[in-house]
């Protein structure tokens, strides 16, 4: 433990004079024959050293404190003793607090220093250990007190036990403290925490009394439980009931705000938290950053920011997580090292949402020195932060050092292995997915939906059809995980990838859960595919049923019907994506360069190198043309002529940031590409041919999937 010399020399002072006080007053010695006097000023005493016992900050201190103790005879004092054990616990020293606790209980102990131990060791960690001390004080036949069962029931929710969680519930309901305030926000949490939200809701119900503990735990349990809906709907039954929110109130009702992107109650509740004046608290202000950073108004996250008088780790790395979540890379970045300069000291957390930027953006240098800096920093390489850096590899191209990474993990958790089988799954490695997911079963560890999400997503992109169905029924009949709307939507997309379009059609008509759009998106990309215009309509109209907002889907239809050379209906689609406000999210390809993330857009000059670029382009186009490239003028979606489709082509993202990369890296290095949307198939095409002229590996990273090209051929086997 490290201790300060200022906050060492001031405890010692401190004790020293205490001590010296002592020696002078004889009253503080021990008392065989007490009066009502010495009873008095015994009280006194014991207040005293209870006081100089807080004050200790450090081991040593308090280690010569209690050698005093010792001495004295005081360390017998219940309360005195009581404090000691307390104060050892908080130092992290549960050792010593037992030894003082062992020879206390020996002389009778009571509920308050058991209560003291169940707390510290459920605090530290330590909740196998504190429900045995909760056992062991049954068995002396001290009763448990309303203190007690909320220490006990904590310690559930730590072990994940919700069956010892249920055995306790039925203790406190025989020791008649059901009715107790305390211990039903205890039930009401710990049946949270456990996932067993209606259990929890059950307890709020039947409460006779609910102050606002209470309906914080109810509010923090759904929004815990992904239930915004229904923790928001809580909040406003608690203003109804003319119950104050309080600052936790605030802290758990604006992530449910965040979890549904509820913008303008997040404002409303931003509204009521300026004209309480809990604004200036910190955890309120990274709340509302993290609020408007998920609903997409970065601007609002950033101003808040801006305005905190004082802020600490966690409001940077909501910031910098902000900035990431919204594909803000160069932001984060920018505030990540900002936030070094003003010597703000970067933790788990900060660099995990750096990483993601990083995956973000493809950037694979600025993963490096991220990675870098956690080596050299000493920032924990813990299952949290070393899935965060599989995750980056992976989705920088980088896979092999992803896998070693895997490999090298002390402790892997399952989503350590659920996104080492997604790395794998989105370059196209289904069998190796499948492979390693077979491990993981092997190892014993239990797969979560997220699991099968990403091993379904690895059969969708390999074609392995058969596969997906016995993974799709494995859930249910081996694990016991109902199937949600995601492992829906990943077996229409295996099953319409795969041409069979009837079958994923009449799969969603099964389905027991009603169809999304991320379902119905899943079977317009199909019809895309396989140029089905008929069923490609029927879609789309239930996609336009559900209201979308994606503007994939509108551009997905308006490519089916360009490909049929259905032009008005194509230039119609676009009238009602207008008349809906919705507008094309417009392709972007980025590559990096020495540490810097160039991006380009269709048509784009804007860059220092335009000319260069297109030069080059020009050439490399003739060269293509030359070796049989022919444009596929079906990528276009307007009636234009031949000549003017062939030019839009020509100047698509992809090939900007292909080009730019050739120029400025050296001849035999790989180029890495990173789009925001599906790469077109005609800058697929062109990407092989590319490939093979310039005797370069280009990987293309797309909305979807990699994409390694390589000597005219593309690790997707034209399955994409």
């Amino acid at each position: 433990m490290v201790i300060s010399s200022r906050c060492y020399l001031s405890n010692i002072v401190l004790c020293r004079r205490f001590l010296h006080h002592v020696k002078q007053d004889s009253t503080l010695k021990p008392n065989p024959k007490p009066n009502k006097k010495s009873v008095g000023k015994s009280s006194i005493v014991s207040n005293s050293y209870a006081s100089l016992l807080q004050a200790c900050k450090d081991i040593i201190s308090l280690s010569q404190l209690h050698a005093h103790l010792l001495i004295t005879g005081l360390d017998q004092d219940i309360f005195v003793g009581t404090k000691l054990v307390s104060v050892y616990a908080q130092l992290d020293d549960l050792k010593d607090a037992r030894k003082v606790f062992d020879k206390l209980c020996a002389r009778g102990g009571d509920v308050f220093i058991w209560n003291v131990m169940i707390r510290e060791h459920a605090r530290n960690g330590f909740c196998g250990e504190a429900l045995e001390l909760y056992y062991q004080m049954q068995g002396t036949g001290i009763h448990a007190n309303n203190f007690t069962f909320p220490f006990v029931l904590n310690a559930c929710a730590g072990l994940s036990a919700l069956r010892e969680g249920k055995k306790i519930h039925s203790h406190i309901v025989r020791s008649g403290l059901e009715g107790d305030v305390f211990v039903e926000a205890g039930l009401i949490d710990m049946y949270a925490k456990r996932g067993s939200i209606a259990d929890a809701r059950q307890v709020f119900d039947e409460m006779y009394e609910r102050d606002a503990v209470a309906w914080n735990a109810m509010i923090a349990g759904y929004t815990q439980n992904g239930f915004g809906f229904e923790a928001l709907a809580v909040f406003r039954e608690m203003l109804v009931a003319d119950v104050k929110p309080d600052l936790a109130t605030i802290v758990s009702a604006l992530p449910a705000c965040a979890h549904l992107g509820a913008l303008q109650q997040g404002k409303s509740i931003h509204d009521y938290v300026i004209r309480s004046g809990l604004e200036s608290h910190v955890s309120v202000g990274n709340s509302l950053i993290d609020m408007y950073s998920k609903c997409s108004s970065i601007e609002l996250a950033r101003q808040l920011f801006d305005r905190m008088s004082k802020r600490d780790v966690v409001s940077w790395n909501a910031m910098i997580a902000g900035y990431s979540q919204n594909g803000l890379a160069d932001a984060a970045f920018t505030l990540f090292h900002q936030m070094q300069s003003l010597d703000v000291k970067p933790n788990s957390v900060t660099v995990v949402s750096v990483l993601l930027a990083c995956s973000h953006l493809g950037a694979l240098k600025q993963g490096k020195l991220i990675h870098d800096y956690i080596l050299r920093n000493g920032v924990e390489l813990n299952a949290f932060v070393g899935t965060a850096l599989i995750d980056m590899y992976a989705k920088c191209g980088s896979l092999k050092i992803s896998r070693l990474l895997f490999d090298k993990m002390s402790h892997r958790d399952v989503v350590s292995w659920s996104v080492m089988i997604a790395g794998y799954g989105m370059h196209g490695h289904g069998d190796k997915a499948l492979s390693l997911f077979s491990q993981m079963q092997q190892t014993g560890m239990k797969p979560d939906h997220i699991t099968f999400v990403s091993v379904l997503s690895a059969c969708s992109h390999a074609g392995l059809v058969d596969e997906g169905w016995h993974n799709f029924y494995s859930m249910t009949r081996d694990y016991n995980i109902p199937p949600i709307v995601e492992h829906y939507a990943c077996m229409v997309d295996i099953l319409g990838r795969a041409g069979q379009l009837d079958e994923a059609q009449d799969f969603i008509k099964r389905m027991p859960l009603k169809p999304n759009t991320t379902v119905w998106g899943a079977l317009l990309g199909a019809c895309r595919i396989h140029c089905n215009i008929e069923l490609g309509e029927y879609v789309a109209k239930r996609l336009f049923d559900l209201n979308t907002k994606d503007s994939g889907h509108f551009v997905l239809l308006s490519n089916i019907y360009a490909a049929a050379g259905r032009w008005n209906d194509a230039a119609k689609v676009r009238t009602i994506m207008k008349d809906r406000g919705v507008k094309k999210t417009p392709g972007r390809s980025f590559i990096e360069i020495n540490s810097i993330v160039h991006s380009f857009l269709v048509g784009d000059r804007s860059h220092p190198q335009s000319e260069k670029i297109y030069a080059t382009l020009k050439t490399l186009t003739e060269q293509m043309e030359a070796a049989g490239y022919v444009p596929d003028m079906n990528f276009v979606l307007h009636d234009v002529e031949e000549e003017v489709k062939e030019n839009m082509l020509y100047s698509h993202s992809e090939k900007l940031a292909i080009v730019f990369g050739l120029i400025n890296t050296n001849p035999g290095t790989s180029i890495h590409i990173t789009k925001n949307l599906r790469v077109c198939g005609d800058c697929h095409n062109a990407s092989k041919f590319i490939s093979k002229i310039v005797n370069r590996e280009i990987i293309v990273r797309d909305a979807n999937r990699f994409h390694h090209f390589k000597d005219g051929l593309c690790s997707c086997g034209g399955y994409w």
